[in-house]
């Protein structure tokens, strides 16, 4: 496998932010998921549950509740506003204030009409979908309290209102209350404390089903306004509901951070009339359940822990296969750490600022396994703070240490390093070329004299670097008509090759010498999420969200015969198992048959000079190779050779030295930064 003086970092101090609200797009199998720092994530589940795009959070903009229309996506937030979002370029298409006060809760009928916001004014209001904008339509009757839930009845007519103590039923054509439902405190609750409605669902059926914060599940007749049936699942508050597409399934998230599933079954055996009966519950997370969506074979939820949890629903799924397998999702499916392996410098991604670290150093050397003592420790050179309220989308340290560049949905801003002895200095480069205002990825070329920068339609900004200032040079544009962003960006060690990936799952390779497309790779069906060239055979390596590996000769623009060779055995059902995308690939030049490639949970070298593993093959076999005779474990050996010693990676870079980089993030440490848990359940309590 090979033997590496090993950089354990653990002071990248990421920290996820809590999960607010949740969308799922039936059609597209795509869930937009909203942080409490305002960012919002699509993951595409119909691809491995790949986080495909990131819009990055700002200050002012507090999302707290989620709508998808068709493909656009709308959001509602405390700042009154409501937002549409521009999935190509990543960012908000335009802002409409409410004139509400804080908007709590959007909803949009069946036929994708119609938007309806629960305001903190007591409003409903309504607002028409256009082609290209929102239009305000009508306020409902003003109520009492604030609009908490909104649910609209399938046939568009009627909606459901959550609010302190009580249900209101308006018709959705005159903005009239129809009825009032009101919901009781529970047994031994304070009179003077409200009941807030936090959820509530309207089926086809007329029922209604409502969560509140006495911990009730309540089943209501939606005609005569009549409660059906209590169920009271936690002492706590009931924080979401969420119903399947049949509407035969019901989930509540709890405070306490249990899911409960209820469904739609008879009671007693022969009995004609269901009922929602309580069925299962599911304990997956530490804290606050805030959002929950029911897909066709599972339970999505997510809250203040930060994990997205994907609990699979075993009567829907086939037992003991990938689909079956619970999964969580913690760490962006990108990386958020630039290493300068010249330089020995790391540049850490935070929402609001920079962190720059210089690696420390070790004395001597050691047996494998040795932890070897440190002589100089890490030291944080720079914490640059972002301007402006938008959020770092993306940043690029160059190979050298000696630029930086980030980028927010507004601008970009790129800053020259020097370093003179212990000293550090950092001048902002004030001049930018105008095409360089707003982008997705940024990347430095290996010597450091160009900066590369992905920006709208999948087009590539090329900009020469010259001491304190940059001159633009030429836009790099694919054949394609796609609209959407590149997302990986990767300029080979030779300086003459640019490759870029975007989320149309296209693969375009630009010839840098000629400033012009060399080609493209042929459309594979799953999204790419590392992309690497080799610095002597000028091979692309590429990675998917489906685990698949390629290897695409630039020269003769055609797949490797190792390509071809691994695409007919197929890999190895362990490798296709995996629930974490691949984020990273490098190669050791001291050794041109590694690939070395990283996931969250270990890192592999792939040695393509030994026989691929076959299915029976033990995959995972490194330990018990060590235990046998040289002989035999070179008759065991095969290309995939997986380390695990090294957990929740968010980097595996190699340094020049040949030293590698692992930059960890225990999941502990992110726990106990969490705040406390509103209950925590006890043994025999």
């Amino acid at each position: 496998m090979g033997e590496f003086k090993v950089h354990r970092v653990r002071f990248f101090d990421y920290m996820p932010s809590a999960i607010r609200a949740m969308a799922f797009n039936r059609q597209s199998e795509r869930l937009a998921v909203a942080r409490a720092d305002g960012a919002v994530e699509i993951f595409n589940f119909s691809d491995n549950y790949f986080q495909e795009k990131v819009i990055p959070g700002q200050d002012s903009r507090a999302v707290e509740a989620l709508c998808w229309v068709d493909q656009r996506l709308f959001s509602g937030g405390l700042n009154g506003e409501i937002t549409e979002y521009d999935l190509e370029n990543l960012k908000p298409r335009y802002t409409v204030a409410a004139y509400g006060g804080p908007i709590w809760t959007i909803s949009s009928n069946n036929q994708g009409t119609m938007l309806a916001l629960g305001c903190e004014d007591g409003t409903v209001k309504m607002f028409e979908v256009l082609a290209e904008k929102v239009q305000f339509q009508r306020n409902f009757d003003r109520q009492k309290g604030r609009i908490i839930s909104l649910s609209w009845h399938p046939s568009g007519t009627l909606i459901a209102a959550g609010m302190m103590d009580m249900i209101r039923v308006f018709d959705a054509e005159t903005g009239h209350a129809t009825h009032r439902l009101l919901v009781e405190r529970g047994v031994g609750a304070s009179k003077s404390r409200e009941v807030v409605v936090w959820s509530v669902a309207f089926l086809s059926d007329h029922t209604i089903i409502s969560g509140d914060s006495a911990g009730k599940v309540q089943i209501w007749d939606g005609v005569t306004g009549t409660l059906l049936r209590t169920h009271l699942v936690t002492k706590w508050d009931v924080l979401a509901l969420s119903v399947s597409q049949d509407q035969s399934s019901l989930v509540a998230g709890t405070s306490e951070g249990t899911v409960i599933q209820f469904q739609l079954i008879s009671s007693t055996v022969g009995q004609q009339d269901k009922e929602w009966v309580r069925t299962r519950t599911f304990k997956n997370h530490s804290h606050d359940v805030r959002a929950l969506a029911h897909t066709e074979t599972a339970v999505v939820s997510g809250g203040m822990d930060t994990q997205l949890v994907v609990r699979p629903l075993l009567d829907k799924v086939e037992k003991n296969t990938q689909e079956s397998s619970l999964r969580k999702i913690v760490f962006p499916h990108r990386s958020l750490v630039c290493c300068a392996k010249k330089a020995g410098l790391l540049l850490f991604q935070f929402p609001e600022h920079l962190e720059l670290w210089r690696l420390g150093e070790s004395e001597g050397h050691g047996k494998p396994g040795d932890s070897l003592t440190v002589k100089t420790k890490p030291e944080k050179l720079i914490q640059l703070k972002r301007k402006g309220e938008d959020h770092i989308c993306c940043s690029a340290l160059s190979p050298c240490g000696g630029w930086m560049a980030y980028s927010t949905v507004s601008s970009v801003r790129l800053y020259r390093l020097q370093y003179n002895n212990n000293n550090i200095g950092i001048t902002k480069v004030s001049r930018l070329p105008k095409d360089l205002c707003s982008v997705h990825q940024l990347c430095f070329s290996s010597d450091s004299s160009k900066l590369f920068a992905s920006s709208s339609h999948s087009s590539v900004i090329v900009v020469a670097l010259n001491q304190q200032e940059c001159t633009y040079l030429h836009t790099l544009k694919p054949k394609s008509s796609s609209r959407q962003p590149v997302h990986l960006l990767f300029a080979s060690e030779d300086g003459k090759w640019l490759a870029t990936a975007n989320t149309d799952c296209e693969i375009h390779i630009y010839n840098l010498d000629k400033l012009k497309l060399h080609c493209t790779v042929p459309v594979y069906s799953s999204y790419p999420t590392a992309i690497a060239i080799h610095p002597l055979t000028s091979n692309l390596v590429v990675v998917h969200a489906d685990q698949q590996i390629f290897e695409y000769s630039l020269e003769k623009k055609e797949y490797t015969e190792w390509s071809r060779k691994l695409q007919k055995l197929g890999l190895h059902s362990l490798w296709l198992e995996r629930d974490t995308p691949v984020t990273h690939i490098t190669f050791n030049s001291r050794n041109p048959a590694h690939i070395i490639l990283h996931d969250m949970f270990m890192f592999c070298i792939i040695d393509q000079s030994l026989p691929l593993p076959e299915a029976k093959t033990l995959l995972y076999n490194q330990m018990t190779l060590r235990s046998v005779p040289e002989p035999e474990r070179i008759r065991h050996s095969h290309a995939f050779k997986i380390c695990k010693n090294f957990q929740h990676l968010l980097c595996v870079r190699l340094l020049e030295d040949h030293s590698l980089v692992v930059v960890e993030r225990p999941l502990l440490d992110i726990m106990s930064q969490l705040p406390a848990p509103v209950r925590q359940k006890k043994f025999a309590t």
